[in-house]
């Protein structure tokens, strides 16, 4: 039976989740949204978890997909650079437990922190999109960027959409978009190794997760269009914003 709570919470979530999946199609960092709003519901942490993640993998599938029929990213080099994110995120669920983790906070945070201001004092960072090309050097580095990420996100996860933007405009020279686009997809990658692990597991509310991923999808669409259209001028103080959130997070969670 479906209570007025149940419904209240449902609502709730729906919100944070739109509101999530729109920030993250954009930038990243949707999971500083959408996660506490599960918690913040009373859902257990391993549920929240895996329902979070079920919910944001439809959200990031729908602004990938979008991305690709806008012609906003790079088969040739995906081809590439997907299969080592699954390996990576496949490794990084499976090696989770033998990481020390208050070691690795204090390197995401310095990283996270230079990425935010790095590219608030970069005015040209992103601007416009000089991609020249795939070389060995580029597709090496991308490629090790795609597999480093892919760990990241299998057994941690925040930040990894800036970091992959980050990465993408630094190596291949794409503009915000372009790199929003390639790197969405990449996400969606590594999503997939935790998604299909939390579903094994049974850790996945469907009955809360279905509302809340139509209303991600939703999000989604809303955010990846404006990214579209809107460009660089849009994606750069987002992307800003959200590195430094995921920055402030990590402090007040580790730190304070």
């Amino acid at each position: 039976m479906i209570t007025t709570s149940i419904v209240t919470k449902i609502i709730f979530l729906c919100g944070a989740g739109f509101l999530a999946a729109f920030v993250d199609s954009i930038a990243g960092g949707g999971g500083l949204i959408s996660l506490p709003a599960f918690l913040a519901a009373g859902v257990s942490p391993h549920l929240a978890l895996g329902t979070n993640k079920f919910c944001s993998s439809s959200g990031s599938f729908t602004s990938a997909l979008k991305f690709v029929k806008s012609k906003k990213t790079n088969s040739d080099l995906l081809k590439y650079l997907v299969p080592f994110t699954l390996i990576g995120a496949a490794v990084g669920v499976n090696t989770v437990l033998k990481v020390n983790e208050s070691f690795l906070y204090s390197i995401v945070l310095i990283l996270i922190l230079f990425v935010g201001i790095y590219t608030v004092f970069s005015k040209s960072i992103g601007a416009e999109n000089n991609f020249k090309g795939l070389t060995k050097l580029n597709l090496t580095l991308g490629i090790l960027l795609a597999f480093s990420l892919g760990f990241y996100d299998g057994f941690f996860g925040p930040g990894t959409g800036s970091f992959l933007i980050f990465g993408l405009i630094k190596i291949f020279g794409f503009d915000f978009v372009q790199a929003a686009g390639n790197g969405k997809i990449l996400n969606f990658a590594s999503n997939i190794a935790s998604l299909v692990l939390f579903a094994i597991h049974g850790q996945i509310d469907y009955m809360i997760g279905f509302p809340v991923a139509i209303a991600m999808i939703l999000g989604a669409r809303l955010g990846t269009t404006l990214a579209i259209t809107k460009g660089s001028k849009l994606i750069k103080p987002i992307f800003v914003t959200m590195s430094l959130a995921v920055a402030g997070k990590l402090i007040i969670q580790n730190f304070l």
